[in-house]
């Protein structure tokens, strides 16, 4: 953990500067609160005082204050198991959700849709909230779909979730187009055209390569971390980050413990094992969780901590540069996180870190958001 004199250090950096998170879940915890309930997902969010310290969420406004958060972008994630239209339904229905909390919310958190909008509400004490949309098979293969969501708001699409989509490979499944196929590469295109970020987390090595070859934009990571330091899928490689930081752009490194932490890399491989030959697939997050369950009884987890997340960051630093990294902590879209980093009120716990290890504040002002801002901008 840092020192006490750097941690106040870096809240009052991130009182100066926006810190940018890539991803957040919130949107989907909400929806799963209310499972069983017989509510949608807007009756449970209105019953929902995020206004108070909520114990079963990573995130809600006061948690939001104690970390000096300055610009999040909302994830509007819909499972694979949602196809066709119905992953449509939902998605716009997540989109639907961020802008009712915003208006709900209103003294603390503000709709931006660009960069200068995003610096703008971060300047007015409240947190700019922007909407990245999680899984490519949320457009049912339609570059109009794409297009109404960008008209929406929505600035980034990642290509992929646990699944291959028809257009593109999945990190976590068989591969099946060699990266993408033609279409995949329209929608890059499309993507670029209208100002949307490609977001390449989730998305095999392969989808990776093809896509920085075809975006004449800046990509992004939005949570992801570094396969040199946890071998994990889900990872970025190192040829990957150098070609990032000749493309231009960012890779915001995710706090998921499974993905920090080698142990727990390879604890979690083992548990795919386990559940492959089970007959039951390591993807599904459903069923991933119920076999988990029993299964961690006797193969206990490692722990993921601070350390492990900072390894990541100066790794990224490393290999792509400081102008090429950023934050995307997946707060409420994994079960738990690292010890020092448990929800989001501990942002300044990783910074502080990283002040003791010597970084500036002109570089830890490019990793809170400068650098992802830089992006937007440029798709802007």
């Amino acid at each position: 953990m840092p020192s006490t004199a750097s941690r106040e250090r870096a809240r009052a950096l991130l009182q100066r500067v926006p810190l940018v998170d890539g991803h957040n879940d919130l949107p989907w915890a909400l929806r799963d609160l209310g499972e069983g309930t017989g509510e949608d997902v807007f009756a449970t969010a209105a019953r929902v005082d995020l206004g108070e310290r909520h114990p079963s969420l990573h995130t809600d406004l006061v948690k939001l204050r104690e970390g000096g958060l300055g610009v999040q972008f909302w994830s509007v994630w819909v499972p694979t198991k949602l196809a066709g239209d119905a992953a449509v339904t939902a998605v716009l229905e997540q989109v639907e959700l961020v802008y009712a909390l915003a208006e709900r919310y209103s003294g603390h958190l503000g709709i931006a849709t660009t960069a200068a909008e995003a610096e703008e509400v971060f300047r007015s004490g409240r947190v700019a909230s922007l909407i990245g949309a999680e899984g490519g098979h949320s457009i049912n293969s339609s570059l109009g779909v794409l297009r109404a969501l960008r008209r929406l708001g929505v600035r980034y699409m990642t290509l992929t979730h646990n699944d291959n989509t028809p257009w593109a490979d999945s990190a976590t499944d068989q591969p099946e187009h060699g990266g993408l196929t033609e279409f995949g590469r329209d929608v890059v295109r499309e993507m670029n055209r209208i100002g949307m970020l490609v977001d390449l987390s989730h998305v095999a090595p392969s989808t990776m390569h093809a896509a920085l070859e075809t975006s004449t934009k800046p990509v992004i990571f939005s949570h992801s971390s570094c396969r040199h330091v946890a071998d994990h899928p889900r990872n970025v490689p190192d040829d990957v980050l150098t070609k990032l930081a000749a493309n231009g752009g960012v890779a915001m490194i995710t706090f998921v413990p499974s993905f920090v932490s080698n142990g727990i890399a390879r604890w979690d491989a083992a548990l795919r094992d386990a559940m492959t030959a089970a007959g039951e697939s390591h993807a599904d997050l459903d069923a991933r969780k119920v076999f988990s369950e029993k299964w961690v009884l006797d193969h206990p987890m490692p722990t993921a901590t601070l350390d492990d997340v900072v390894a990541h960051v100066e790794h990224a630093r490393e290999v792509a540069g400081i102008d090429h990294i950023g934050i995307g902590g997946d707060y409420d879209g994994v079960g738990f996180l690292p010890e020092g980093l448990e929800d989001v009120s501990t942002y300044p716990n990783l910074f502080g870190a990283l002040l003791d290890r010597g970084w500036s504040e002109d570089d830890l002002t490019k990793l809170a958001g400068a650098n992802v801002l830089r992006v937007l901008r440029d798709a802007d």
